[in-house]
């Protein structure tokens, strides 16, 4: 946890947050932290700064709080993710979160097995606990906007080309593509498929609605790696 994100309900008064969770326990076993010390926070949504702690005890922490710095800037894209498995999913919200991801939609595809969709971990709050555990990581104070799309077809034929307009929409997808682009400058809209890749058919649909099929070489590589990978390569 390289900043404490902090919500409107932990403060006490203007300038004064009590902590009682998991970010106490942080405080007190990770930053080993005593009072008068100063740790970095931010304000959920908000400006992020510096915490000076005025009081620890097993029970609570309690921080005065000066906010006066930006959160950093998003990169410019709307990542579309068909859902991966489960387990994985946790740590691509974490991903997604810490490296600057604004929008995220996560999309069925023809590998995504159908048991995925019951995970609990597809919960609101559980979804915002990974992305704000990225957050954390990253240091940064604004959540993703995350949407979860059961329908490929619809999906791809009524609302992608809305949100590919103005942008560079690209499709990773191994094959005899091009290379997928260095450094670019304009809005993306990227696609990344399941383990397996897409299908040929949803290939098709994604290059219909405005996305061009990308590689990154002949590897295969997991999810999360990917969109480390496409993330890192674009921008």
């Amino acid at each position: 946890m390289n900043l404490l994100l902090l919500e409107a309900a932990d403060f006490v008064a203007a300038d004064r947050v009590i902590l009682r969770d998991r970010r106490l326990t942080h405080i007190q076993e990770v930053h080993r932290a005593e009072a008068g010390g100063s740790l970095r926070v931010g304000l959920l949504g908000g400006q992020m700064g510096k915490g000076q702690l005025l009081r620890l005890d097993d029970r609570e922490a309690e921080l005065e709080i000066r906010l006066q710095q930006a959160p950093p800037a998003k990169l410019p894209v709307t990542l579309l993710l068909a859902l991966p498995r489960p387990k994985m999913l946790r740590r691509v919200l974490q991903t997604v979160a810490s490296m600057g991801v604004p929008r995220l939609v996560l999309l069925n595809s023809y590998r995504v097995e159908k048991s995925f969709w019951q995970t609990p971990f597809l919960e609101p709050l559980a979804i915002r606990e990974q992305l704000q555990l990225g957050l954390e990581q990253a240091r940064d104070t604004v959540l993703p906007e995350v949407s979860i799309e059961k329908r490929f077809k619809p999906f791809v034929e009524d609302r992608l080309p809305q949100l590919v307009t103005g942008t560079h929409g690209l499709v990773g997808h191994p094959g005899d593509y091009p290379t997928c682009p260095r450094a670019l400058s304009e809005p993306v809209t990227l696609a990344i498929g399941p383990e397996g890749g897409w299908i040929p058919y949803e290939v098709e649909k994604l290059t219909e609605a405005g996305l061009q099929p990308v590689q990154l070489g002949d590897r295969i590589l997991r999810v999360e790696t990917a969109v480390s990978a496409l993330l890192a390569r674009l921008f």
